[in-house]
């Protein structure tokens, strides 16, 4: 019998897949469930609960993130002045949040503006590309409470029953 979690798993995974490839299809529906079925059949067989609040709320900040970044990369698009100031940064997850950083990096990644160049798993450090270097630290501290509520959203057993 298939858990709750795994199924929300699979069906997350399978969207996410549809929004990496930017279209909704019958073909990428099916095969991000393949793969979400895959990697979730990769993970330990009791991960534990999913907590749904938390959950709801790390999607509304990964949607509005979305509607922010798509319309403030637009308005940089269509402007004739080229506001952009390119920028490397490390941001440090807390310990708690590392078993989360696939999620994490996926979340961030989706945002136009935002990507993760590279995740150093043994400090727990995702390095991010972001066009606009002046939001450094508002970007910091929103990786952070995204990883705050993959915490809570997903608890491991390290964390406890308690959030």
């Amino acid at each position: 019998m298939m858990s709750a979690r795994r199924l929300l798993s699979i069906v997350f995974l399978a969207a996410v897949w549809c929004a990496l490839w930017r279209e909704v299809s019958v073909a990428n529906a099916l095969v991000g469930l393949l793969i979400g079925a895959a990697v979730t059949g990769l993970a330990p067989n009791d991960p534990g609960p999913v907590r749904l609040a938390p959950l709801i709320k790390f999607g509304w900040m990964v949607l509005v993130d979305l509607v922010r970044s798509t319309v403030s990369v637009a308005v940089e698009i269509v402007t004739p002045v080229d506001r952009t100031e390119e920028a490397i940064i490390a941001v440090q997850l807390p310990l708690e949040s590392r078993r989360h950083v696939l999620l994490l990096t996926v979340a961030v990644t989706l945002t136009p503006g935002t990507a993760v160049v590279e995740v150093d798993a043994t400090t727990g450090t995702l390095y991010l590309h972001l066009l606009h270097y002046n939001r450094a630290a508002e970007t910091r501290a929103h990786v952070e409470e995204l990883a705050r509520m993959a915490c809570l959203a997903f608890p491991t057993s390290r964390q406890g029953a308690v959030a």
